[in-house]
C-alpha cells in the first residue's frame, strides 16, 4: 500500500487533484499558501517525503499548484509529520489551510459534529529559546500539541498567533486523498455556512 516512492508520488498527486477540483478550499488557502505532504513508510528525512513543490496557491478563484509533486518539496510541514510519526507512526500526511477567528468557530463546531477531537498549539508559550531559531519550533510545538491531548494525536489542530508566524489549520492523517476529501468537505460547508 503507498510503499514505493512512484506509488507515493501517485497518490499526492490524486489528492492534489482532487483539491484542486473544489474551488472553495480557495476560501481556506492561508497567506503562506497551503501544502500537503506525504511520506514513504521508512520515512527518515523530507527528502523521504513527497509534496507540492511551490506549494498550492489560488489561480482564478480555485485552488492551483504551483508545481509537481516531489520528494523534497517541503521542509516545515516535512519535519512536523516527522516528529509526528515518532508519537504516531502511522501519520504519513499532512495538509496546512487557513485560521481565522470566524473559521474558528466554525471549525469547532464541524469536528465536535464529526466527532474529531481538535487540538491547539498555543504559540504564546513558545520560549524565548525557541522563537526565531530556524529548525527548533517543530519538537516544541508538537510537545506542546501533546500537553494538550494526553499524549494522542489529534487528526485535526490549529496553532495560534505567534511572533512572526500565521496561525494555521493543520490536518494529519494516513492517506492524503481521504484528509483531501474531508477538507474538502468541510471547505463546501465552510462556503455554504458563510457565504462570499
Amino acid at each position: 500500500m503507498n510503499n514505493s516512492r512512484e506509488e507515493v508520488r501517485n497518490r499526492l498527486s490524486a489528492a492534489v487533484a482532487l483539491l484542486e477540483s473544489c474551488p472553495e478550499f480557495a476560501r481556506l488557502i492561508p497567506e503562506v499558501r497551503t501544502n500537503i505532504v506525504f511520506a514513504s513508510v521508512d520515512a527518515r528525512t523530507p527528502a523521504d517525503i513527497a509534496a507540492v513543490d511551490g506549494r498550492i496557491t489560488v489561480v482564478g478563484g480555485k485552488p492551483k499548484a504551483s508545481g509537481p509533486v516531489q520528494f523534497g518539496a517541503s521542509d516545515h510541514l516535512a519535519r512536523l509529520v516527522l516528529e509526528l510519526r515518532q508519537f504516531q507512526p502511522a501519520i504519513r500526511t499532512a495538509l496546512n489551510f487557513r485560521w481565522n477567528e470566524q473559521i474558528l468557530s466554525f471549525v469547532t463546531t464541524w469536528a465536535a459534529q464529526h466527532g474529531k477531537k481538535l487540538g491547539v498549539i498555543d504559540r504564546t508559550k513558545e520560549p524565548d529559546t525557541v522563537i526565531g531559531k530556524d529548525r527548533m519550533s517543530i519538537p516544541w510545538k508538537v510537545k506542546e500539541l501533546l500537553a494538550g491531548t494526553g499524549g494522542t494525536v489529534p487528526e485535526l489542530f490549529y496553532e495560534t498567533r505567534g511572533w512572526g508566524k500565521e496561525p494555521l489549520f493543520i490536518i494529519v492523517g494516513t492517506d492524503p486523498v481521504v484528509i483531501v476529501e474531508e477538507v474538502t468537505a468541510l471547505a463546501r460547508a465552510y462556503a455554504q455556512f458563510q457565504p462570499e
